[in-house]
């Protein structure tokens, strides 16, 4: 599905590219993550990828995490940051936040150099469900206020989380994309596509207007 998808997105000379981790799931209905992003204003950190490994078992399908920057010039100053892409299990919800917030904590030590830490997808979980996120000091989740992210308008599912100090590169700006008024369907073809919507945050494309980039980051290839 996806190299139709970049490829459908790259017939009018854009250069998307994606990443995918493996098949995962304790049942036969596995799922597989993957981040899809335009190569002409971000790059992949080729050495960065992976599935988080969980030897407890706490989690149905363990988070992928890959690292990215802006294009920029210098590259030096560019924005970069880890993803941790994660779609709960809905019959698991406490177990599995629990262990979101474990990761989130490892992340954000994972490269000496990175502090940046964007957890997002499908939690299947409110605001008023985050667990141990709601006591970490300046977490912050952009979707709330009663604003839904599924098709039906009835939950919200989705969401994308990060530490407001350290990463204050966030401009603010946030939403929910409504496709089914956007584009003018029906309700059965809105569902057609996906029972959830997506959601979005905007980030500065330079590294917090700070000079703690000023070597070169050994992640990424010039």
């Amino acid at each position: 599905i996806l190299p139709d998808l970049v490829q459908m997105l790259n017939s009018d000379g854009s250069r998307y590219q994606f990443v995918i981790g493996p098949r995962l799931g304790r049942s036969v209905s596995t799922e597989q993550y993957a981040f899809v992003f335009d190569a002409n204003r971000v790059e992949h950190d080729p050495t960065s990828t992976g599935t988080i490994q969980d030897p407890r078992d706490l989690m149905h399908r363990e988070p992928l995490v890959a690292r990215f920057r802006s294009r920029t010039e210098p590259p030096e100053r560019a924005f970069t940051f880890w993803l941790v892409n994660v779609h709960t299990d809905p019959d698991d919800v406490p177990t599995e936040m629990a262990a979101l917030a474990d990761v989130f904590e490892v992340m954000q030590t994972a490269r000496p150099y990175e502090d940046d830490v964007i957890l997002l997808g499908d939690l299947n979980a409110n605001e008023r469900q985050m667990g141990r996120f709601a006591q970490m000091p300046g977490l912050r989740w952009v979707v709330g206020g009663g604003v839904m992210t599924n098709t039906r308008q009835t939950k919200a599912y989705d969401n994308i989380l990060f530490c407001a100090p350290k990463t204050g590169e966030f401009t603010g700006r946030w939403g929910v994309f409504g496709f089914e008024t956007v584009f003018g369907l029906s309700r059965d073809q809105a569902l057609r596509v996906s029972d959830h919507l997506p959601v979005w945050a905007e980030f500065d494309a330079w590294e917090g207007g700070t000079s703690r980039r000023a070597e070169v980051d050994p992640g990424f290839r010039r």
